[in-house]
């Protein structure tokens, strides 16, 4: 009899067709809002620079100081999304990320001491880190909870496509603002802009979700059985498993990758061809990766849908992810024309789309009830290149001013984790 209604309970929480619409409609745009805020200080780095009398070193140090508290709470960020919900989590963080994003202009002009001003950026973009750091692994946990396991992949693949449409939108919309009003409005502007966000998503769909779904969560966590999704998370029997480690490998290397490009390439794009429009270059990677993030997660379901094995989808997702975004880093380096250097930098942004179908919601093929904490973990690995990879960029364009050196070296590193997790990853439940 128990088992009955703990059945009924499990297919009962699980979002309708109109529901299911509507919430990855609004994470879609929260991811949108995440990366917006996220990606404003690369957008401004150079005419900030400019007036704070930044070098290369320093501009990295400021750029990568983002990832030292993004991966202090990642695992924090899944544990709380597991136990009381991300309905919770998220509205508190975007709060928080978007007031640090508003107020950040207004610390560059409290002194007249360059190095203190630099401290309190960098103060500032770790804050950023911290109230962001939680927000991906509670989405990972939430759909986790109340999508079915076959439309996973494309779900998340089109709610990660969100931060694509972001740094688009801060891209394009951020570049008319810094244009034509200065870069310290594109801060106000988009802080403005999470609020309203957090707002909508507290008022419009937390207020009704928690009023349908509290009721069946409640009855679930008593008493809790021993196979109940609150169960510990079996670390020590994980961290011996080579899939998981895998995992780690697979998706530092793709991050690295990805977090270089993200901080980089307006710089690249500003030094190397002065002339061009700045709302291009920081627009067209973008746009072209929204329908090749969305399109995989179709091609994911679709594949497994029709039979094919959940591991050999992920590890053909990770070898477009991987594969793709080296060649086309590599093939940069010999490329002289502005047209050239653009449609590799978007290929390259491109297949990082395929990452989001691929190693992105693999946590949830091998640790189903444990998603949230095993992804917080995953991308605790995953920020790190983060703070090293894009301090090591400006510290090696500072020490040979070479461009070349940066997409070589990046290139090797996603090769590396495109054979590690060939070898190693699966797409089997090991926990």
């Amino acid at each position: 009899m128990i088992e009955d209604d703990q059945t009924v309970t499990m297919e009962t929480r699980y979002w309708n067709r109109t529901e299911k619409k509507q919430w990855m409609i609004g994470l879609f745009w929260g991811c949108a809002t995440l990366y917006s805020c996220r990606t404003v200080m690369p957008l401004v780095a150079v005419p900030m620079s400019k007036e704070l009398g930044w070098d290369k070193t320093e501009s990295g140090s400021v750029l990568s100081a983002f990832f030292w508290g993004y991966t202090m709470t990642q695992f924090l960020g899944g544990y709380l999304s597991d136990r009381i919900g991300g309905d919770v989590v998220i509205p508190i963080a975007a709060c928080c990320w978007s007031l640090v994003t508003f107020w950040t202009p207004q610390l560059v002009y409290l002194f007249e001491d360059k190095i203190l001003t630099l401290r309190l950026v960098i103060l500032s973009r770790v804050l950023l880190g911290v109230f962001q750091g939680v927000f991906m692994p509670c989405i990972t946990s939430f759909i986790g909870q109340f999508v079915s396991t076959q439309q996973r992949s494309s779900s998340v693949a089109f709610v990660v496509a969100g931060t694509y449409g972001g740094t688009l939108f801060c891209g394009s919309v951020g570049s008319f603002i810094l244009e034509v009003y200065g870069w310290d409005s594109v801060f106000y502007f988009l802080g403005l802009l999470g609020m309203l966000w957090m707002l909508c998503m507290r008022y419009f769909l937390i207020h009704r979700h928690r009023q349908k779904y509290l009721p069946f969560i409640s009855i679930e966590k008593k008493p809790p059985p021993p196979s109940a999704i609150n169960a510990p998370t079996p670390w020590v029997t994980l961290f011996f498993k080579p899939a998981f480690w895998s995992l780690l490998i697979g998706h530092f290397c793709e991050n690295n990758a990805f977090f270089i490009l993200l901080s980089w390439l307006p710089t690249y794009f500003h030094e190397n061809f002065p002339d061009a429009k700045g709302w291009v270059f920081n627009v067209v990677p973008w746009l072209i990766t929204i329908p090749s993030s969305i399109f995989g997660g179709w091609l994911a379901d679709l594949m497994i849908t029709k039979g094919w094995s959940v591991t050999f989808v992920r590890k053909l997702m990770n070898t477009i992810t991987m594969l793709g975004c080296a060649f086309f880093l590599v093939i940069i380096s010999y490329t002289s024309s502005y047209v050239g250097a653009l449609t590799c930098m978007a290929c390259a942004v491109a297949c990082c789309g395929f990452h989001n179908s691929g190693i992105l919601v693999n946590p949830q093929d091998i640790a189903p009830k444990h998603a949230g904490s095993v992804f917080g973990i995953m991308n605790m690995a995953g920020a790190i290149p983060g703070f090293i990879g894009v301090y090591m960029a400006g510290h090696i364009l500072e020490a040979t001013k070479s461009w070349s050196a940066v997409f070589n070296q990046t290139a090797g590193v996603a090769v590396f984790g495109w054979i590690v997790y060939t070898i190693f990853g699966t797409g089997k439940q090991i926990i």
